[in-house]
């Protein structure tokens, strides 16, 4: 999941002449998306762990892209994906796309957070962080202090949130992965025993879907090129660079995504991965492996003062675009507020109450593994949701607005739209048939309480953009607001219905 704030749907592109290089767009897709989050859970997989990245790759991150970049290219007002399906489908269904966009980050936020007080668990000596990391009550605690912290954090303005992401981005997620691959290399050029099977096949066993579960996780991890795209319109040639910059990036993610989890198991047996510990183990045995294992406590600090970076500036991102959408007629004008900061106050501790809420799931799971396991799968599917509606307004919009100027095309024609909405959609379906499976690798308990979990919470945060929309008002509109008005309302028509207009 993407690090970067998303200020999509508020602040509308403004094409620069100067433009960003293709060098540097690739850079920023790198910094949102690369997390060593969710890097334990792939290393279960061991060399077959490579065709997962691929696949989801392929699958996921270089269809989205691309849709993406030709949405935010071609509807530059402001409202970001809200706009892109509203365009498509009419304001109910880009409400709740960018309703399930918010949604996501609060579900994920106890997991990333999850790391965190595990991570902080592993600073204190190895007789008492193993314990820590497994007790759900210290978790809680932990999370729940994290996460608040934050949010006041955040209510001081968006210049101190950005200031403890930007340094957690730094030592808690970009140093610590470089420095993982350099030791996962020393170590396997050392010639020490190596834990990970050489004799695993590069294809996975496609017939037992519970050992595909996690794997499934991936396309979340690529997740957040929708905050990226809008930046399109700044770059010098978008129609040639994008691309370039979105290969370019995509490869060197899967490559450090590939190095980094098999780095991990290098040192940790298959039987022996733990999602939220496994990192954690990994630096400390590596360190110890060179003589200097107190250099492990110190990797749990800056990993745990990384997810708390992350968490900071993404409090505040999709939660803005709530607010300015929400301004337009979609939130009550009580949760319209904000501070002498211009921090959106009501909608945040909203936020705040969903997460504490989720967080004490944690005490009727099994484990905190479980929990962790749960919570990233529920925030895939919302995920997938949202994606599933990007892909089929792309499509919905090249048919009803074949003349409207775009800045950037999807290569290839009409065949080339439906080769990468079919390869996308076919992807994104397979990974929610997944995510609803529960996995074998770890114990959730009973296989119907997982399941109905998922199904549950899934269909609740589905329902709540639809039940809000439903029970809008005019009164709600902020009189300030100057959202501007969809294509189809300017020319008369329905969402769905051809555009009578020449070719711009």
């Amino acid at each position: 999941m993407s690090e970067e704030t998303n200020t999509s749907a508020t602040t509308p592109e403004k094409k620069n002449v100067g433009g960003i290089a293709m060098i540097a767009m690739a850079i920023m897709i790198m910094t949102s998306i690369i997390s060593l989050r969710g890097l334990a859970s792939q290393a279960e997989f061991g060399l077959t762990s490579i065709f997962y990245y691929l696949f989801a790759a392929v699958m996921f991150l270089i269809p989205f892209s691309l849709v993406c970049a030709e949405l935010a290219s071609t509807y530059t007002k402001s409202g970001g994906l809200f706009r892109w399906v509203s365009e498509a489908f009419g304001p109910r269904w880009g409400w709740a796309a960018m309703f399930l966009e918010w949604q996501t980050v609060v579900i994920w936020f106890p997991s990333v957070l999850m790391l965190s007080s595990v991570a902080l668990a592993f600073v204190f000596p190895d007789t008492v962080s193993a314990g820590l990391a497994s007790n759900k009550i210290y978790t809680v605690i932990v999370l729940l202090a994290a996460y608040w912290f934050c949010t006041f954090n955040t209510f001081r303005g968006m210049k101190s949130a950005h200031l403890l992401s930007t340094l957690g981005g730094l030592f808690g997620t970009i140093i610590p992965a470089a420095i993982l691959i350099l030791l996962g290399a020393i170590y396997f050029a050392s010639g020490k025993p190596i834990a990970l099977p050489l004799n695993q096949p590069f294809f996975p066993d496609l017939t037992n879907f519970s050992t595909l579960v996690l794997a499934a996780g991936i396309f979340l991890f690529y997740g957040g090129m929708e905050m990226q795209a809008v930046h399109i319109q700044s770059m010098k040639n978008p129609a040639r660079d994008f691309p370039r910059a979105i290969a370019l990036s995509a490869t060197v993610i899967v490559v450090i995504f590939i190095l980094a989890t098999l780095a991990i198991g290098l040192v940790i047996p298959e039987k022996n991965i733990n999602l939220l510990q496994s990192l954690l183990v990994a630096y400390n045995d590596l360190w110890a492996s060179l003589g200097v294992p107190w250099l492990g406590h110190v990797m749990a600090l800056l990993i745990a003062f990384g997810a708390i970076g992350q968490v900071s500036v993404i409090i505040a991102g999709p939660s803005t675009g709530v607010l300015a959408v929400g301004k337009a007629g979609y939130l009550p004008r009580a949760l319209q507020k904000t501070n002498d900061k211009g921090i959106q106050v009501p909608i945040l501790l909203i936020q705040a109450g969903i997460i504490t809420v989720l967080t004490f799931l944690l005490v009727l799971l099994p484990s905190v593994q479980s929990a962790y396991e749960i919570m990233n799968q529920m925030a895939t599917i919302t995920y997938l949701i949202m994606v599933l509606l990007i892909y089929a307004a792309c499509f919905q919009l090249r048919r009803t607005q074949p003349n409207k100027k775009r800045g950037f095309r999807i290569p290839g024609g009409n065949f080339g739209i439906w080769l990468v909405t079919v390869v996308g959609i076919v992807g994104a379906l397979l990974a929610l048939f997944l995510s609803f499976i529960p996995p074998n690798q770890i114990s959730t308990g009973s296989p119907a309480t997982y399941v109905g979990i998922l199904f549950l919470g899934v269909a609740i945060f589905c329902a709540i953009p639809f039940f809000i929309f439903a029970k809008r008002k005019p009164t709600w509109r902020d009189p300030s607001a100057n959202f501007e008005p969809f294509d189809w309302e300017v020319e008369g028509r329905k969402p769905g219905e051809i555009s009578k207009l020449p070719a711009e």
